[in-house]
């Protein structure tokens, strides 16, 4: 048997990857992150399938339903929202399966962060404003960060920036990062991001706290910041660009060819 480690996508049920949706049509055991996965996607799992949501669960509870299904031979779906690299808290679980010689696979998901670009329709990176995206998050009670990436720190770089877990500490955001981007920094608010119930805001690192109060959203949120989500005045890209060759485009030799013909 296998345990498939499947990303489920953002939020938006038909945003889970083909792969993803046939394992868990197929697979007997569906463990999924209830919180987090549309209920529409569990619906697909067979109709005599185990299906339980881990939300209460803790870890020793889901790696014991994963040993059972090992001794009965039956292949496990682990349903995680968006990307199981990112967040998703599986590392701990391959880790007790390695210890188990029980196998695994994972199956990428669309990340959050992606989901809500789409929904925005933002490119995150752009000719000479931003050509670096940063997903991280702040250290809260439950979770400190590394030394080294510090908001502070990372702040430095002025990237686009994908801001998890953190839209209770929003004033450390806007103390952390108002140096380097400006207090008028554009900045997105994504809750629920491709739910039914999704909603964007639109403000700045000064004004998004202010923003967040009014809407009264406390978790499930993407704090995107960066110059990217207000710029309009940048060049073209050179892969279109007419005069710029490439492997798959040779200007120079199609012109020598033209010219000699």
């Amino acid at each position: 048997m296998t345990v498939y480690f499947i990303g489920a996508g953002p939020g938006a049920p038909d945003l889970i990857t083909v792969r993803g949706l046939k394992l868990i049509e197929r697979c007997p055991v569906c463990l999924y992150a209830g919180s987090l996965v549309p209920e529409e996607i569990v619906h697909a799992a067979p109709t005599d399938a185990l299906v339980k949501d881990t939300a209460p669960m803790h870890l020793d509870e889901i790696i014991a339903d994963m040993k059972t299904a090992h001794e009965a031979g039956q292949d496990v779906a682990r349903v995680h929202s968006g990307d199981p690299a990112i967040y998703g808290a599986v590392a701990e679980q391959m880790r007790r399966l390695d210890a188990l010689g029980i196998n695994y696979e994972v199956v990428p998901g669309v990340p959050a962060f992606a989901g809500a670009a789409a929904k925005l329709a933002t490119e995150l990176t752009l000719p000479e404003i931003a050509q670096t995206v940063i997903i991280t998050r702040t250290g809260m009670k439950a979770s400190s960060m590394p030394e080294f990436e510090q908001l502070e720190i990372l702040g430095q770089s002025r990237a686009t920036l994908a801001i998890h877990l953190s839209i209770r500490n929003l004033d450390y955001v806007r103390r952390s990062l108002e140096r380097y981007y400006g207090a008028d920094c554009p900045v997105v608010i994504a809750y629920r991001a491709t739910w039914p119930d999704e909603l964007y805001i639109r403000t700045t690192l000064e004004g998004m706290k202010e923003e967040v109060r009014k809407h009264k959203i406390t978790r499930t949120a993407l704090i995107l910041v960066g110059k990217v989500f207000g710029e309009n005045n940048f060049r073209d890209s050179d892969l279109y660009n007419a005069e710029y060759s490439h492997v798959l485009r040779n200007v120079g030799k199609k012109k020598k060819a033209k010219a000699a013909g």
